[in-house]
């Protein structure tokens, strides 16, 4: 079973986007949950839902959300949540990425928006985490961008030290800092043209580290708001895990909430595809036999 792009969204936000996604799988119209709302002696305007599931304004009145909730068959509390603003701030990365992030020019989350990003890890035969192939789709917000900058959290076995980073296409390794005292580093994917205000540009890269341990699970931090994002596992034929399943972080300090099983394709890998996401943590987690 594959998440639902609202299931995903209930976990992720925003709340527009949540709220966009719950009608449109409903089947309903603006005016059709007017109606629905109104029977529930809520009287709302189609101005103010247009606003509300275009991100223009947001309802502060928690007995209307929770209408909103029962009209459109969102869990309870499913959109309440998404109104939290001290939960659904930008991702505030690990500490120590945060750090070398600090440390590096032109890494301003507001530079550019992703289009859409690939995600692969690779594990080998004896479970351990092989590499990462990461192909992204960006646009550029302003004039000047020429670069983007990468970051990753290793595992409690990682040596930052030995991670190696390949740029594959349309890009080079620029600056590469490397955390001392945690297993975080971020580097520079170079592009060497300076795109302007609303160009895309499409690169790709890998990450090895040699010094990982047996994992277990692959996720993604979003420091930018994403189109499209798809992430996935595949797993060696000789080391396959006994389950696989989806899970979501409103941020890294809130706990995991289970989306779904994921089921093996014939090729021995797992995906998950969530779309309009702007914040939080998504990922694969699987367990070993």
């Amino acid at each position: 079973m594959f998440p639902s792009e609202l299931d995903s969204v209930l976990c992720t936000g925003p709340f527009h986007i949540a709220l966009r996604r719950a009608i449109r799988e409903r089947g309903l119209t603006l005016d059709r949950v007017r109606v629905h709302l109104a029977r529930r002696g809520v009287s709302i305007g189609l101005s103010s839902l247009s606003d509300w599931q275009n991100g223009r304004s947001r309802p502060v009145d928690g007995h209307v959300v929770g209408a909103l909730e029962a009209v459109l068959g969102v869990p309870v509390g499913g959109l309440a949540r998404l109104l939290d603003d001290g939960a659904r701030g930008r991702l505030a990365d690990i500490g120590p990425v945060a750090e070398l992030l600090d440390a590096v020019a032109d890494s301003r989350p507001g530079d550019i928006e992703i289009v859409s990003i690939q995600q692969r890890v690779d594990l080998d035969e004896d479970g351990r985490f092989a590499g990462m192939w990461v192909r992204k789709a960006i646009r550029a917000r302003r004039d000047g961008v020429d670069r983007y900058v990468a970051r990753f959290y290793g595992d409690r076995d990682c040596d930052p030290r030995l991670v190696r980073t390949r740029a594959l296409r349309n890009c080079r390794v620029g600056r590469r800092l490397v955390h001392p005292d945690a297993p975080a580093i971020v580097y520079e994917l170079v592009f060497e043209q300076a795109l302007r205000a609303g160009d895309t540009w499409v690169f790709e890269s890998r990450l090895v580290d040699p010094s990982a341990g047996v994992c277990s699970e692959f996720a993604f931090g979003f420091r930018y708001p994403a189109e499209q994002c798809l992430l996935e596992a595949q797993f060696h034929p000789g080391a396959l895990p006994a389950r696989t399943r989806a899970f979501a972080q409103f941020d890294l300090a809130d706990r995991r909430h289970a989306i779904a099983d994921l089921a093996m394709n014939r090729h021995n890998a797992v995906h998950l595809i969530a779309s309009g996401v702007d914040s939080g943590v998504l990922g694969i987690a699987w367990d070993w036999a």
